[in-house]
């Protein structure tokens, strides 16, 4: 099965469902690489919308974890709260649904804490960082972990899929010596939000840049 995976998404609600309106669930797998929250206009509709693919499509429709999910996981968890979260658009987004969804917040924030830190497969590592050479790169709280980390990756021999860290032109970004696709295209800054086609050897197939639509930038 092929595989659809897109960068993140940041509370653009509209131009998440415009995007998935170019998945193909009967031959594709969606892997979506983190960062459904924070800085756009409807994180709670962008989560809900994930939430629901997820549970009725359970083998087809994979949300991985990004920093910013992590840290509404943390906020609203035993470990709370997370003071540092407010600051990277926790605080608006709060504010979101205790204005139009109050309900959603705890559940939304359980499912988010347990989305998985990576899918991989002999050919592919999607994440929402990267894997860099360092120790325990799958613990959520190393700053050069797969949640994390900025800069170089470490070469796998397979292609990694990231996003995390904006493109500056809106536009995905290959990194030839370390074999990674870079896929936030900065929706939230009015950008773009991107998804690329891949076959399971991890083939790029065909990248789908769609503008910002602009009832999503706060």
């Amino acid at each position: 099965m092929n595989l659809f995976v897109i960068g993140d998404v940041h509370g653009c609600f509209h131009t998440f469902s415009a995007l998935l309106r170019r998945w193909r669930p009967a031959t594709e797998r969606l892997v979506q690489v983190g960062d459904l929250v924070d800085r756009g206009t409807d994180s709670p509709g962008v989560v809900e919308l994930a939430r629901q693919l997820q549970l009725t499509n359970p083998d087809g429709a994979v949300f991985l974890l990004g920093n910013h999910d992590w840290g509404l996981g943390r906020h609203l968890g035993p470990h709370g709260p997370l003071p540092e979260w407010l600051g990277w658009g926790g605080r608006e987004t709060l504010d979101q649904y205790r204005a139009h969804h109050p309900a959603w917040l705890g559940p939304h924030a359980a499912w988010l804490a347990a989305r998985p830190l990576r899918w991989e497969n002999d050919h592919l590592l999607i994440s929402h960082a990267g894997r860099a050479d360092t120790p325990l790169p799958f613990d959520p709280d190393n700053p050069d972990g797969v949640l994390w980390r900025r800069g170089p990756l470490l070469p796998l021999g397979k292609l990694q899929v990231v996003g995390h860290t904006p493109t500056p032109d809106g536009h995905p970004r290959f990194d030839g010596p370390t074999q990674t696709l870079y896929l936030d295209t900065g929706a939230y800054r009015g950008q773009a939000l991107t998804g690329v086609r891949l076959s399971e050897t991890g083939e790029v197939l065909e990248i789908i840049s769609l503008p910002t639509d602009p009832r999503d930038i706060s």
